[in-house]
């Protein structure tokens, strides 16, 4: 039998402890909370949507397609200078990777940019491209360094997988993309549909280009509400309903449940919250396992149509964007879906196609988005968590 509305016993006891975690375990103090179910008596149903959203967050691709200098931001001679001496300072200071923090990666200029970039980010647009990080000059370490520490200006960092990752890595290691109830897709060279990352802000360092495509795509949220409530209310209305189950791929703490279940789309706790997209369809489709065991209910048709929709509506207004060496990516997740497409790899000896990925979290209190979540005001919401598996900053996938 499909579990009921509420959120079973297990599920609401089994959350392992997010408060005082060892320093020992978690260098700079905070452990990242985990996917979670949302608390139902917070979320908001169809006719409390609005009909349209206006404001910056509203955009079309036309807007920015033929004019780079509005989501583009060279890094000038000084910036990389004042990254370069804060990741020296803090690699001699033999600090492990994962504890670094803003007061060890002083930016006295670059901060004030970065501070009105997390801002943009969050409530603005949605996006930015750095240009000219030097990460072939300085390799992989130096590199993460001042990329984590750059990071630490727009949020805390978050694990993103079982492992304990913080410091991701977007590469083909070989794992089979048909497996989608046990590969993550960012491990494949497969083509990525539209989704949100389960953060507030992700980040993407391009360290090593493909042969051809693995090339980026960004929607406004926003927009793509707009439009379908105009052309296919009833999509928007299915996709505000709480009954899609999103999968945890086996990234399961004791006592949880091995999938989540939560609307798509999602308003803001208190008064004129805003709209808040969370999707992605590998985590939806790959849970047949569970539906033909009857477990949980199967999609409907209108989750399917609603699904589909969705992709074909990001597809025809999205922004399309090319990383190259050196470019680094940043996008929110709560008003932004992203995607790449498939691509293939130059062959050996030359590098395989390689992104650092950072998953960023903002808190409620500081500037983050009210989200109908118990660890909405958690230093490190979001990501994933098993246990009290401790962070790592691996250089390269593994």
């Amino acid at each position: 039998m499909a579990p009921g509305i509420t959120e079973s016993p297990l599920e609401a006891q089994s959350v392992f402890s997010y408060d005082n975690p060892s320093k020992k375990v978690f260098p700079d103090g905070f452990k990242t909370s985990g996917q979670r179910n949302p608390d139902l008596d917070l979320l908001k149903p169809y006719n409390q949507f609005p009909k349209e959203i206006t404001g910056p967050t509203v955009w079309k691709p036309e807007d920015y397609t033929n004019n780079p200098e509005r989501w583009t931001h060279h890094f000038s001679e000084e910036e990389v200078k004042e990254m370069s001496d804060a990741a020296d300072a803090f690699m001699a200071s033999d600090t492990p990777l994962t504890g670094i923090t803003k007061d060890q990666f002083p930016l006295p200029n670059m901060s004030k940019f970065l501070e009105v970039l997390r801002t943009e980010i969050l409530n603005g647009k949605g996006f930015l491209l750095f240009k000219g990080f030097p990460v072939q000059a300085w390799g992989n370490h130096k590199s993460a360094v001042a990329y984590l520490g750059i990071g630490t200006y727009l949020g805390y960092f978050i694990s993103q997988n079982r492992f304990g990752h913080v410091l991701g890595h977007v590469k083909d290691t070989g794992a089979d993309p048909t497996q989608i109830d046990k590969v993550r897709i960012y491990r494949t060279a497969a083509r990525q549909f539209f989704h949100a990352d389960n953060s507030d802000i992700v980040g993407l360092l391009c360290v090593a280009r493909s042969l051809e495509g693995g090339e980026s795509d960004i929607a406004s949220c926003h927009h793509v509400f707009n439009t379908l409530q105009r052309e296919q209310p009833d999509v928007i209305e299915t996709l505000t309903q709480p009954i899609w189950y999103f999968d945890r791929k086996g990234e399961v703490s004791a006592g949880q449940e091995p999938y989540t279940r939560q609307p798509v789309l999602y308003m803001e706790t208190g008064d004129n919250g805003r709209v808040y997209t969370k999707f992605d369809p590998y985590y939806v489709h790959s849970l047949t396992r569970f539906s033909d065991a009857g477990v949980i209910p199967a999609l409907s048709e209108a989750q399917q149509k609603a699904a589909r929709v969705l992709e074909e509506t990001c597809q025809r207004l999205a922004l399309h964007m090319i990383l190259e060496i050196g470019d680094i990516q940043f996008l929110s997740n709560a008003h932004i879906l992203h995607s790449r497409t498939a691509y293939k790899d130059y062959p050996p000896p030359a590098p395989a196609r390689h992104l650092m990925r950072l998953w960023l979290s903002s808190p409620e209190s500081e500037g983050g988005w009210k989200l109908p979540f118990t660890d909405s005001d958690h230093k490190k919401r979001g990501g994933t968590q098993v246990n009290d598996t401790p962070p790592r900053a691996l250089l390269d996938a593994e």
